[in-house]
């Protein structure tokens, strides 16, 4: 489904990233983990458009993803859930989610959608009138998760969905992850820095390092390699 092959990009003249090469297949789980300036978030913003690559080539379902605009990506069915939540504060959680369902799938599933993001957030329900801006911060990344859900995706891509809250609101939001797997034929393509949740969680893994991948393959392989169990698992 979605293919990075030797892709340098950036800020500056100086690449973040060094020739990363990736592949999520159809209906992976797949976790992208490493420590903070390894270059997560910069993948992401490659393969979302608003960053663009110096070399390389990003593909999706065999198009090229160089010839489309960023603004036309959503429509292909990728959604990009980033970092920080990221929620319209001054809108409902209802408004939140409309704004999700601008993609032409999205309008066209939006009720079919919406049961489904209700029935597995059951707090944004009970709080749809709400304005976003004042719930906890696991309630705003369930709204996030939310709000790409309403497009409907083929490819969703979480950026750190942990960031900022407790272990036990993290371990909930993996948890519904698994869930909204199960149900559903998505995609999901993970950045995060809880290594042992995360590779427990997916399918495959890759370590990135210094903008580099190091190490790669299913999950059971990585959480069983000595360096990612010395350098990120604590063993």
């Amino acid at each position: 489904m979605l293919t990075l092959e030797g892709v340098h990009a950036g800020y500056t003249a100086i690449p973040v990233l060094n020739g990363v090469s990736i592949r999520v297949d159809e209906g992976q789980f797949v976790a992208i983990v490493g420590p903070n300036g390894a270059g997560k978030t910069t993948i992401f913003r490659t393969i979302s458009g608003t960053l663009r690559p110096f070399a390389g080539r990003i593909t999706f379902d065999g198009q090229d993803l160089a010839a489309v605009r960023p603004d036309r990506r959503p429509h292909l069915g990728i959604a990009h859930v980033p970092e920080g939540r990221q929620v319209f504060a001054s809108l409902t959680v209802f408004e939140n989610l409309e704004m999700g369902a601008y993609t032409e799938a999205g309008r066209r599933a939006w009720k079919e959608n919406l049961e489904a993001i209700l029935g597995w957030f059951p707090v944004l329900a009970e709080r749809r009138n709400q304005l976003a801006g004042t719930l906890s911060g696991g309630e705003q990344q369930m709204l996030a998760i939310g709000r790409g859900l309403a497009s409907s995706p083929r490819l969703l891509m979480l950026d750190e969905p942990s960031m900022g809250l407790s272990p036990a609101i993290a371990d909930l939001i993996f948890e519904k992850l698994l869930e909204i797997r199960k149900h559903s034929r998505l995609t999901i393509l993970l950045v995060e820095q809880r290594v042992a949740e995360a590779l427990e969680s997916a399918d495959r893994g890759y370590v990135l390092e210094a903008g580099r991948v190091v190490l790669e393959g299913p999950n059971s392989a990585l959480r069983a390699d000595d360096r990612v169990r010395q350098a990120y698992l604590g063993m």
